[in-house]
């Protein structure tokens, strides 16, 4: 099944609490926003997928455990960014600083912020044009360091502020560079 997106009339204006609130009571459809209020619906995912994203935030979450520099999120969560969407990367860390800088209540719904670093991976429900649109849309907004991972064509697209994408050919790890240092993401799993 497809992505399917969802345009209101303009007289329609969902809140960020309401879109929380029918995010809940809709928990079998991962439900996003775009900036323009439009709605992104997407399916559960499979289970080679969820084994996938489930073993990229373990290792994020593992090294955060130790390093305790931030927080780490699985494919779970939306962040409000900055333009108005609300998007759920399939992995995600925010600077402990920033975190912190949050109120108990925005930390219980969608987040107000854009994470530091992103991972995204191209499920078999994704384009890979929309999924670059989406990592360009996370730059715009603050994130530092995105990886989007093409498990088809084995490569991995890798975005940071200022600098062109950078792809990469079938890569055994990739490093979380200055955003996440010392992080090793570990692909031998995806490939």
């Amino acid at each position: 099944m497809d992505n399917i997106t969802l345009y209101l009339p303009p007289s329609i204006e969902i809140t960020d609490d309401q879109f929380f609130e029918m995010c809940q009571i809709n928990e079998l459809i991962k439900i996003q926003r775009n900036a323009d209020g439009s709605l992104i619906l997407k399916p559960l995912l499979g289970g080679i997928s969820s084994n996938i994203n489930a073993g990229l935030t373990a290792q994020l979450a593992n090294w955060n455990d130790h390093e305790s520099l931030g927080v780490a999120f699985g494919s779970d969560v939306g962040f409000i960014l900055p333009n108005g969407a609300i998007l759920s990367p399939n992995t995600a860390w925010i600077k402990l600083e920033r975190w912190d800088s949050l109120t108990e209540e925005q930390k219980e719904k969608f987040p107000p912020i854009c994470p530091d670093f992103v991972v995204e991976l191209l499920s078999p429900s994704d384009t890979l044009k929309v999924a670059q649109k989406k990592m360009r849309e996370y730059l715009d907004n603050g994130v530092r360091l995105g990886l989007l991972i093409n498990r088809k064509s084995r490569q991995v697209e890798i975005y940071r502020q200022g600098k062109e994408v950078e792809v990469l050919e079938s890569p055994a790890t990739v490093s979380g560079e200055d955003v996440l240092n010392g992080f090793i993401l570990n692909l031998g799993m995806i490939w």
